[in-house]
């Protein structure tokens, strides 16, 4: 018959294949490598440490006391936590961990004959080579005084009336007497123009040096006759006058150590206590490192 139409018949095919695996499998691999990571970060944290930081390291996360007084109100869901005595610390806070540095004087018990030996033979050599160089600096200032001497007309003549030797407290620059040419007025303490100009070179050739300073003053064996004044004043004066000399030529006044006088009990020409050589002013920039001895040089 026209009016018969053939059924439409619909027919589902299920292909087969693989399931949807999801992504558990990335989560178990990043936890394994997170692992792997904190495993070789623990491995370095090993290496680098000391025994010291270590000890601290595990102190911080495992302390060996604990306060036993307790807060809260007690009870299930009371709230009661672990607590020092005294004021609270702050949660604010960046922990911190503390480790004990062994002090020098027990890690040198701890060296060997041949360490102890080694580091003080290292010692030596660095001091030696502090030495040579203050030695240098000196030589340099000494120098460079008596050019100035030479230079200087205002200077002329005063090459006799000055002597610059080393010592073993240091740079030692003594301005002398003369027959001809006196630092002082006679019996005073009162420094002369061409001596006050002398002390103010003495000064800018030693102002860039770190040393300190030591300011003497010397007399012959002559005496006052009659009152309390001796030469014991009179070489404290003198002494004093040539310090106030160097801070006015812009010496810093830091750097002067001890002013003293010495009277006539260190005469320079021993045999002859009453010769004008024997009135003197010693000025000596102090050694900062010591002379080491002859068998560890």
């Amino acid at each position: 018959m026209a009016d018969d139409v053939a059924p439409i018949i619909v027919k589902k095919v299920k292909k087969g294949g693989h399931g949807h695996h999801g992504g558990a499998w990335k989560v178990a691999y990043a936890d394994f490598v997170t692992a792997m990571m904190a495993f070789f970060l623990l491995l370095w944290l090993l290496n680098v440490t000391t025994t010291e930081q270590k000890e601290g390291l595990s102190d911080y996360f495992a302390p060996t006391t604990a306060s036993i007084s307790q807060s809260g109100a007690g009870g299930m869901l009371g709230g009661q936590s672990m607590q020092t005595e005294g004021s609270r610390i702050s949660d604010l806070g960046v922990p911190s961990v503390v480790s004990s540095i062994t002090p020098p004087e027990e890690s040198r018990k701890s060296e060997s004959n041949d360490e102890r030996e080694a580091r003080e033979l290292e010692e030596a050599e660095l001091l030696e080579k502090l030495r040579k160089i203050e030695e240098m600096s000196f030589e340099q200032a000494r120098d460079q005084i008596r050019q100035a001497i030479n230079k200087d007309p205002e200077l002329s003549g005063l090459q006799d009336n000055i002597i610059i030797d080393m010592t073993p407290e240091g740079l030692r620059i003594q301005i002398v007497d003369q027959f001809n040419e006196s630092m002082f007025e006679s019996g005073s303490a009162t420094i002369t123009p061409k001596i006050k100009n002398l002390v103010g070179m003495i000064a800018k050739s030693i102002e860039e040096l770190p040393n300190s300073l030591s300011i003497s003053g010397h007399t012959d064996s002559a005496s006052f006759s009659g009152g309390t004044y001796s030469n014991w004043e009179l070489s404290s004066d003198r002494a004093n006058a040539s310090r106030r000399a160097l801070l006015d030529a812009g010496l810093d006044p830091e750097r002067i150590e001890r002013v003293a006088g010495r009277a006539d009990t260190d005469p320079m020409i021993t045999d002859d206590p009453s010769n004008p050589g024997n009135r003197r002013i010693s000025i000596i920039l102090l050694r900062e490192t010591p002379v080491l001895p002859a068998n560890l040089k």
